[in-house]
């Protein structure tokens, strides 16, 4: 895939994202809000967002290729600046 055709590709699952479970802000909210209860400790929606790329690259450590994990880091981060308003 050429860096374009994952942009685009990304793009298109956010859209689908957002049609199947809404509007990113509340969702991020919502599982900061449950990630506070589980660590005992204030999460806020960015932090999601950060720690979901974190996940992603420590996948892409064992597998580069992974095309999935590259479109979801890049979704994750287009998102920080969505949730962060």
């Amino acid at each position: 895939m050429t860096s374009w055709s994952i942009l685009g590709h990304t793009a298109k699952v956010l859209e689908d994202r957002r049609d199947d479970y809404g509007d990113p802000a509340d969702q991020f909210k919502a599982i900061a809000a449950r990630w506070s209860i589980t660590l005992d400790t204030p999460v806020a929606p960015a932090q999601v967002a950060l720690c979901m790329i974190d996940l992603k690259l420590a996948r892409l450590a064992y597998d580069t290729g992974h095309v999935d994990s590259v479109v979801d880091v890049i979704g994750y981060a287009a998102l920080l600046r969505e949730i962060r308003s």
